[in-house]
C-alpha cells in the first residue's frame, strides 16, 4: 500500500486530496494545512487524518502532493525530499528557475520522483494533438479569467500564462530566440494582464495573451501550418481541425473538411495524480519532471525580465 498525503488543503488542495483517496492501492495517511479549521474539514470530507505539520506525518509516508502557495513550494519541497518523499509539486515548480533547478539537483542526488503539474498536459484534447500538430508556423493562445485573489502571490505569467508556455516548449522543435512580452497590474501589486511573442529557431511565432482581470473565462490555442488549422478549447476539451481538400471538380475552390472530437467526460487531475502514483512505483520519469518545469520557468523569467525592462 502506498503512503500519500496532500499538503496544502485550499481550494486545489483539496481536489487532490479526494484523487488520492479514490485510488486503489494508496492510503491517504494524511492531509495537511497549517489552518487547523480547513485541515478537519478537508479530512473528514476525504476519510482521512489531518495535521498541521509535515513534522507530524514524518516517516509515514512515500509520496505527497505540494499544493501551498508556490512561494513556500521550495522551503517545503526541500523538506520533504530530505526526508525521502517523492513528490508531485503543483505548477509553477517554485517562484525562480534558481530555486527550481535546486530541488531537481536534490531529487537527483535523493532518487527521488520529482513531478509538476502542469495539468494541461493531461488535457485529453490536448493530448489527443499527437499525430495532428507538425511544424506549426503560427501560434495564438488566449488564456483569461475573472479575477480571484488566489494565486495572486506571483504574477499573471507564473499564475496562468505558464500553462500554454509548457505547452507550446512541448510542441515546438525549436529554442526560443526571442521573447518579449508587455504587461500592466491592474487589481493586485503584480502583472495582471501580459501578452508575450515569441520566435523560435524553427521559425514557429507564438503569440500569447494571460489575463485574471477579464469579465469571462476562455482558455484556447491555436495552431496554424501548412495543411491545416487547429483550435483546441481547453476548458470545453474540444478539438477543432480544419483542413483544405482538393476542389470537386478542376478550376474549383478548395473544399474545407472540419472534424471535431470533445472530451467533455475527462478528468485531468485524476489523469494526473494517478501518473504520479504510477511513477513512484515504478520510478519511471514523469511526463513533466522537474527539469522540464524549470526550462518553462527559464522562459517564463525571460519574459518578466523583459516586462520589467520596458
Amino acid at each position: 500500500m502506498l503512503r500519500a498525503a496532500v499538503v496544502g488543503v485550499g481550494y486545489l488542495g483539496a481536489f487532490h486530496a479526494q484523487k488520492y483517496a479514490s485510488l486503489e492501492g494508496v492510503d491517504l495517511v494524511a492531509v495537511v494545512d497549517r489552518d487547523p479549521a480547513r485541515a478537519v474539514e478537508v479530512g473528514r470530507m476525504v476519510g482521512a487524518p489531518s495535521v498541521t505539520d509535515i513534522a507530524e506525518i514524518a516517516g509515514e509516508i512515500d509520496c505527497a502532493s505540494l499544493a501551498v502557495p508556490t512561494t513556500e513550494h521550495h522551503a517545503l519541497a526541500v523538506r520533504l525530499l530530505r526526508a525521502g518523499v517523492d513528490l508531485l509539486v503543483e505548477k509553477p515548480i517554485t517562484p525562480s528557475a534558481a530555486e527550481g533547478r535546486e530541488l531537481v539537483e536534490l531529487a537527483q542526488r535523493g532518487g527521488r520522483i520529482l513531478q509538476v503539474g502542469h495539468l494541461e498536459r493531461f488535457n485529453p484534447a490536448i493530448r489527443s494533438l499527437a499525430g495532428v500538430i507538425a511544424h506549426p508556423r503560427f501560434i495564438e493562445c488566449h488564456r483569461l479569467a475573472p479575477f480571484v485573489e488566489r494565486g495572486t502571490e506571483v504574477d499573471v505569467i507564473l499564475d496562468l500564462m505558464i500553462h500554454d508556455l509548457d505547452i507550446i516548449l512541448s510542441i515546438v522543435d525549436g529554442e526560443v530566440e526571442s521573447a518579449e512580452a508587455v504587461g500592466v497590474p491592474v487589481l493586485s501589486e503584480k502583472v495582471d494582464i501580459a501578452n508575450a511573442r515569441l520566435r523560435f529557431s524553427n521559425g514557429t511565432i507564438a503569440n500569447v495573451t494571460a489575463s485574471r482581470v477579464a469579465l469571462k473565462r476562455e482558455r484556447k490555442i491555436r495552431f496554424f501550418q501548412s495543411d491545416a488549422y487547429v483550435s483546441v478549447d481547453y476548458g470545453e476539451r474540444i478539438i477543432r481541425v480544419y483542413r483544405r481538400l482538393a476542389p470537386d471538380e478542376p478550376g474549383g475552390l478548395p473544399r474545407i473538411d472540419i472534424q471535431e472530437e470533445n472530451f467533455d467526460d475527462a478528468d485531468p487531475l485524476f489523469d494526473d495524480v494517478e501518473a504520479f502514483v504510477h511513477s513512484v512505483r515504478t520510478r519511471e520519469q514523469p511526463m513533466v519532471d522537474g527539469a522540464t518545469a524549470v526550462r518553462v520557468l527559464d522562459l517564463a523569467e525571460r519574459l518578466r525580465d523583459a516586462l520589467e525592462s520596458e
